[in-house]
């Protein structure tokens, strides 16, 4: 509080631009010690907004006008807020103000440490008990003859930023990882990160070799040889360099580089061509100067959306998975990735090969576990990335950001094989940026420890997983193909989408009650109450009869069209109409309708036909397989009618809680 000048403002006007906006509202405006608060004095909304010291990313005061002066106020989160002061004095003294409290020096300024988590004790234990790494290895059959667990690290003193905790071929020798330690950069030696229990390949991850020109190391090489005896399916293994070649050659002159395949005779090498933080930094930058621009025709934004790059380094990314996950799950080989010094780049490509080869990360208790293990406790630098601390900032870039975006763009092509949807990627980001929790700060797990977080703070995956409800995704459903194999994503161009629900997050209003996710998720709750009501009434009518429960299924009669109506109506399908449309006629396109008897299989209206419609509350419903084969395509029929989802329970629609 000490650094607070002017706690209250009155008279003060708040414009948000990017949230269609277009009168700014007039209130007063509170400094508190976490946070900026804007309460509008119209007497019957009183609407309030918040925002978090630790979210604010600059300041900036434009030149002042007759009306006041300005301060404009950035937000991690790209909330952009324009306030005007009528005095300049005020003005002054809140930028003042907000540029210490939006800049902590130490870690005890943090929202989440300024919290007594001993009003709940308990809570706070069981949250942090909730996500651990190690059972995670334990899901995966570890230690097992292949792979052990070694306490080499129990002190951080062979490697401080790796974990205690740590897995390693049966065949290096302490010598070896002691040896192979020295020789790689920050100590980072090659480690278990993912275990393939059906080809029996591993993915392991380190930092780059200090070999500079012709340096060589005998016990960093007997390690690579002893990750790819770990795999008995194989006689050499892929080392994934993720950065560009020129980049890892110029290391070279710094006395670092990468594995020369003269000297590591076992490997295959492979350059991801991932850029640096310094220029993910910038292209980002650049793609959120686009959402600067007042009116931007299609010609700028498609120019500034290319010239900003950041889709092209997004697919560099999960190219790199792609190439990670082909190699362990269809060749059986085990892959060895690094960066440079394996927290940034490492990491991504890691997360991305896993989620794609394991179903598992792609629910969200398994994505939790995920961030735990490859970026939390492997030592990603949170803190320094995300500029949590007043610091340098060369350090701040968006790599999780870019993870998360993957993410978002596979969730794109198989919108059925991820539990969670796209408010729990975008509210995970807003948790790693805004200190909240004690999950996301500091640099390593040594730092975290030092620091006592789990005795000072909350994690953050017990606040995520108490609200799992709204993160749910309508459209999955574990027991499809789509869900439990390995996910093989088409990377070319043009399947790259901008995820505007991130760069523009409150640039139009909020969306339709009849969006198709909301529409689904309101089916699904408003099933589960109609289960929850039937199972009192038949308990109730048990108990009046004496009669044992007994449940039946309603079998639902399926439309019928007249084909002698159909008709040529033009180049567009019609759109007035949102009923299911069933037709006899055969479909021998898609696989996934083969098994399925010729009566029952769904067409959808080629273009230019306008196909009969039965009227509401004529009873008639929709088979639910033909919905089950829908979603097992990757695309849901989400156009039914009310009268058509009452027609089915909740598990046949594929609408289910589990």
């Amino acid at each position: 509080m000490e650094h607070i000048r002017t706690p209250k403002v009155e008279q003060v006007r708040l414009l948000q631009r990017r949230a269609g906006q277009r009168k700014p509202l007039l209130g007063t405006l509170y400094l508190s010690a976490t946070h900026t608060i804007f309460v509008e004095n119209h007497p019957e909304t009183r609407r309030e907004t918040w925002v978090l010291h630790s979210m604010v990313s600059g300041l900036e005061r434009p030149p002042g006008g007759p009306t006041g002066s300005q301060l404009v106020l950035r937000c991690k989160d790209f909330r952009v807020f324009h306030l005007l002061f009528p005095l300049e004095r005020d003005c002054v003294d809140v930028h003042a103000s907000l540029t210490r409290l939006s800049r902590p020096e130490s870690y005890s300024e943090l929202y989440c440490l300024s919290i007594n988590p001993n009003t709940n004790q308990e809570e706070r234990e069981k949250s942090w008990s909730l996500v651990l790494p190690s059972q995670d290895y334990q899901r995966m059959g570890l230690p097992n003859n292949l792979w052990v667990a070694t306490a080499a690290n129990s002190e951080y003193k062979m490697c401080d930023s790796y974990p205690a905790q740590l897995f390693v071929s049966r065949w290096a020798s302490p010598a070896v990882l002691m040896g192979s330690s020295r020789f790689r950069s920050r100590g980072r030696l090659p480690v278990l990160s993912y275990f393939h229990q059906d080809t029996l390949a591993a993915m392991c991850r380190c930092s780059q070799p200090l070999s500079g020109f012709s340096g060589r190391s005998e016990e960093d090489e007997q390690m690579v040889t002893a990750v790819m005896k770990a795999n008995p399916g194989s006689d050499f293994i892929y080392v994934v360099d993720t950065r560009p070649r020129l980049n890892a050659m110029a290391n070279r002159a710094a006395g670092k580089g990468y594995e020369s395949e003269d000297h590591y005779g076992n490997i295959k090498l492979h350059f991801s061509g991932i850029d640096n933080i310094h220029v993910m930094r910038s292209s980002q930058q650049r793609i959120l100067d686009v959402g600067e621009q007042r009116t931007p025709s299609m010609s700028d934004f498609l120019l500034g959306l290319e010239n900003s790059g950041w889709l092209k380094h997004i697919k560099a990314v999960l190219d790199a998975g792609v190439f990670i996950a082909k190699a362990i799950a269809d060749e059986g080989v085990s892959v060895l990735v690094h960066c440079s010094d394996g927290w940034d780049r490492t990491a991504q490509a890691c997360s991305v090969a896993s989620v794609l080869l394991e179903p598992y990360y792609r629910t969200m208790k398994g994505l939790m576990v995920l961030i735990e293990k490859d970026w939390v406790s492997f030592g990603h630098k949170f803190s320094h990335r995300y500029g949590h601390l007043d610091g340098d900032p060369r350090e701040v870039s968006p790599v999780l950001d870019q993870f998360l975006e993957v993410l978002w763009q596979l969730a794109q092509q198989f919108p059925c094989a991820f539990q969670f949807n796209e408010r729990f990627l975008l509210d995970l980001r807003t948790l790693a940026y805004s200190c909240q929790e004690g999950t996301f700060l500091g640099n390593s797990e040594k730092e975290r420890r030092s620091l006592r977080l789990q005795e000072r703070s909350f994690s953050v995956w017990s606040r995520l997983w108490r609200e799992r409800e709204k993160y749910w995704n309508p459209l999955y459903r574990a027991e499809q193909s789509q869900t439990q194999g390995v996910l093989r994503p088409n990377t070319t161009p043009y399947c790259f989408k901008m995820w505007k629900g991130l760069y523009s997050p409150a640039e139009t209003p909020a969306p339709p009650a009849q969006m198709p996710v909301d529409l689904l998720s309101s089916v699904r709750e408003g099933s589960q109450q109609l289960e929850q009501e039937l199972a009192n009434q038949q308990e109730r009518l048990a108990a009046l009869t004496g009669e044992p429960i007994s449940y039946q299924k309603v079998e639902v009669p399926k439309r019928k069209i007249n084909q002698s109506q159909l008709r040529y109506s033009g180049p567009d399908p019609p759109t007035t109409y949102s009923y299911p449309i069933t037709s006899p006629a055969q479909d021998h396109g898609s696989s996934h309708h083969a098994a399925e008897p010729a009566n029952q299989k769904t067409r959808r209206p080629a273009a230019g036909l306008s196909l009969p419609l039965e009227p509401p509350g004529s009873g008639k419903g929709r088979d639910p397989d033909d919905l089950s084969s829908d979603l097992e395509s990757g695309v849901a029929d989400l156009s039914v009618g009310d009268e058509v989802i009452g027609g089915q329970n909740g598990e046949e629609a594929g609408l289910s809680s589990e």
